[in-house]
């Protein structure tokens, strides 16, 4: 999977990548070239203390030095910015994707996952693809390169290389081996203290509500040192593997100058070519250092890889036709035929046999005890999920055929509990429709009873509104959501129990304006008061997921026991008869 996102995600960029070959080589030449001219400078100035041999030498070792140091940033800066490029793609598409799932994909995966895998994976994907486009391309020049030209300098220890290249690589294969499964355990235990501390955040008023705040603490603080005690294992074999490199590499300096002074003492070898031979020693072992590095970054990075890849592998199951349909024949209507839907790993249906419909400017109020599938039913109108059994039309079309933007351009949801996004009064209201006129929205605003309070909050439509709209209250949510609605300008408004949290009277009044200025809108109500919806063209009454009733609030009186109960819970006996 790594190797697949690695080539999928870079190959737009390959002429950087190019350019990082050939920028690595050129450094990669420069650095070899300076042992051979440093022991010219020993063994031809030093020595015979020829003054104006060494100045030119050095000199051009210093313009040689230079050219590295610029080719080495040149091949970093394209290694940089291809990985960063890449990141960007798969961050971009991961949204893309999660964006298109539906309920049973987040459910699945769970937001705090899906965070972790859009941000945390990414980066470790990213940073393998720049530090590999650099490394990867130096580590065998200079292993490779520094073989060959270490074997040149002939000093009779190549030997000393034989022994400390496979100690350097069985060191580093027994200490990664161990490290792969650690890596996998930290991404789940990463996601799993992202989740508590979104639950944290998102639920703040409930936890201190019952007075939770300890047991909460102690819930994140378990999960905080699980990853804890994995971290640490992570860094002591960190701490093991890298003093052990330089232990070979300090063994191996060692035995170069120890054995070497023998052979220069006996005029064997003069004493440039030794200290050339040494550095080239240096390469070949800061080259399998490098490799070594490479293959702890790549098992944590096919990690993160393979978590990525299940996000871009999933197949939503709110699948898009191949043919949608974009026209729909009958604007504004909604029809159930024998609807049910079953969640993923229940027994039983949540609804089913739901048969009724709605014409084009009609207002159906669906009305049931909690737990009856209310919401579940009107889910199935946007298509957030899939009915599995029976079909739900839109416009007279198979929701399941109809073109999903088309779909959900004709309907405005206003849901239990509506979402506002970090921004404006006016980027809220326009959120469906961008280019909306201040005009539109201070309409809608007044159709949803809003317009006194945003009149009232500084910079009006420009007031500030933070994330989830926690700086308004329930209810003004609630109407900015419903505003937010009417600006989209749908053939059907579905309000999912969306006037809960209003006081009667500014519910009253705001059903009146949506019924006189929005004749022509369909109206899919969930409802909890029975005196806000007794003028429905049609009433669904919902029991245990089966629907027991269908009619007008006079015709549900006499013939629906389980609405004749409700009624009378809510307004008495006498305005049941």
């Amino acid at each position: 999977m790594l190797g697949k996102i690695l080539v999928r995600y870079l190959k737009p960029y390959k002429w950087l990548l190019l350019g990082v070959l050939i920028f690595q080589f050129i450094s990669a030449l420069a650095t070899f070239y300076l042992p051979r001219l440093n022991a010219d400078i020993i063994d031809n100035g030093v020595s015979k203390g020829d003054t104006a041999y060494i100045w030119s030498t050095g000199s051009l070792m210093l313009l040689i030095s230079l050219g590295q140091i610029t080719a080495s940033i040149i091949a970093t800066y394209f290694a940089a910015r291809a990985a960063m490029s890449a990141g960007r793609d798969i961050r971009d598409h991961v949204f893309e994707r999660v964006s298109g799932f539906s309920e049973r994909e987040v459910s699945r995966f769970g937001p705090g996952s899906l965070i972790t895998r859009n941000t945390n994976d990414v980066q470790q994907v990213q940073m393998l693809a720049m530090m590999g486009a650099t490394m990867l391309v130096t580590a065998p020049i200079l292993a490779i390169g520094g073989v060959i030209f270490a074997l040149q300098q002939d000093v009779g220890l190549s030997w000393i290389i034989a022994v400390a290249v496979p100690t350097l690589l069985i060191i580093a294969v027994i200490v990664i081996s161990r490290m792969v499964p650690l890596f996998r355990s930290y991404q789940h235990k990463l996601d799993n203290v992202n989740r508590i501390m979104r639950e944290q955040l998102t639920g703040v008023r409930v936890v201190r509500a019952f007075v939770r705040e300890p047991i909460e603490e102690e819930r994140f603080a378990g999960a905080n040192t699980d990853i804890m005690v994995v971290g640490r294992k992570v860094g002591s074999l960190f701490v093991l593997l890298f003093p052990l490199f330089m232990l070979v590499l300090n063994v191996t300096v060692v035995g170069v100058v120890w054995f070497g002074a023998f052979a220069v003492d006996a005029g064997e070898v003069q004493i440039g070519t030794l200290f050339a031979f040494m550095q080239y020693v240096m390469l070949i072992l800061t080259g399998v250092l490098m490799a070594s590095f490479m293959t702890i970054m790549i098992p944590r990075a096919a990690v993160s890889a393979e978590r990525i890849g299940e996000v871009l592998d999933s197949t939503s199951t709110l699948a898009r036709p191949e043919n949608p349909v974009t026209v729909f024949p009958t604007p504004g209507s909604v029809e159930f035929t024998d609807a049910a839907f079953t969640y993923p790993g229940a027994e039983h249906p949540v609804i089913s046999g739901i048969t009724f419909g709605a014409a084009p400017g009609e207002t159906v109020a669906i009305v049931g005890s909690t737990g009856a599938g209310k919401t579940t039913l009107v889910s199935l109108i946007p298509r957030l999920f899939d009915a599995t059994g029976g079909n739900v039309k839109v416009g007279g079309v198979d929701v399941r055929e109809a073109d999903l933007d088309h779909l959900w351009s004709s309907i405005g949801l206003v849901p239990q509990r509506p979402f506002l996004f970090t921004g404006t009064v006016a980027s809220n209201l326009r959120y469906g429709r961008e280019n909306a006129t201040d005009e539109e929205l201070w309409h809608a605003l007044e159709i949803a009873q809003g317009r006194d309070f945003v009149e009232a909050m500084e910079g009006q439509l420009d007031a500030k509104i933070s994330q989830g709209g926690t700086n308004v209250s329930g209810g003004q949510r609630q109407r900015l959501a419903i505003a937010r609605a009417i600006v989209h300008r749908p053939d059907i408004l579905v309000f999912d129990d969306s006037f809960s949290a209003l006081d009667l009277t500014t519910d009253a009044r705001l059903r009146q304006a949506l019924w006189r200025e929005l004749p022509e809108v369909t109206k899919i109500v969930v409802a909890q008061r029975i005196s806000t919806i007794t003028d429905a063209d049609r009433i669904v009454v919902l029991d245990d997921g089966g629907m027991v009733g269908l009619g007008t609030h006079e015709q549900l009186l006499e013939t629906s026991q389980t609405y004749r109960e409700i009624v009378e819970s809510q307004l008495g006996v006498e305005a049941a008869r």
